[in-house]
């Protein structure tokens, strides 16, 4: 599992002319989800991200967690996190795990985020999208989860 975590003013997904997610303060996750990626990867993910200390106290060193600040995530299945592009000149794919999989895991990571009290919004899995991003920083961490194992 890729995950590319972004701090952001504000966030929003939309599927052609329909918002279908928003957020104010927090995380915008663009989340590629990998062929043999599992329940114990969402688990670790979420526990990371819930506690990454990501945003400014008073002093303004990156010392709050999300949910030290009351903030909120966005979740964007984004498959292309996994493409190959080191032969040719087309991204190959191969990586990517099975959308019914895939989407099974998204909706894991919502659920783990809005059982921990985090205002969770998402865009719509398999759809063209359109994802705004007010990046606060900016900042952007690559965060890469296998077997359960955060690196």
């Amino acid at each position: 599992m890729r995950i590319v975590a972004q701090r952001v003013e504000s966030a929003s997904v939309r599927v052609g002319s329909e918002l279908v997610g928003r957020i104010g303060t927090g995380l915008c996750l663009l989340v590629g989800v990998e062929e043999g990626d599992g329940e114990p990867d969402v688990l670790a993910a979420v526990d990371k991200i819930i506690n990454l200390r990501v945003f400014a106290d008073e002093a303004g060193k990156m010392n709050r967690s999300l949910l030290d600040v009351g903030g909120s995530v966005l979740v964007v299945s984004q498959f292309t996190l996994l493409g190959d592009i080191r032969k040719g000149r087309r991204p190959s794919f191969t990586k990517s795990a099975a959308p019914g999989h895939a989407s099974a895991l998204i909706q894991q990571m919502l659920d783990l985020f809005a059982g921990e009290g985090v205002e969770t919004a998402g865009g719509r899995f398999g759809a063209h999208m359109g994802v705004e991003i007010f990046n606060d920083g900016p900042v952007t961490f690559v965060i890469d989860v296998k077997q359960g194992v955060v690196f």
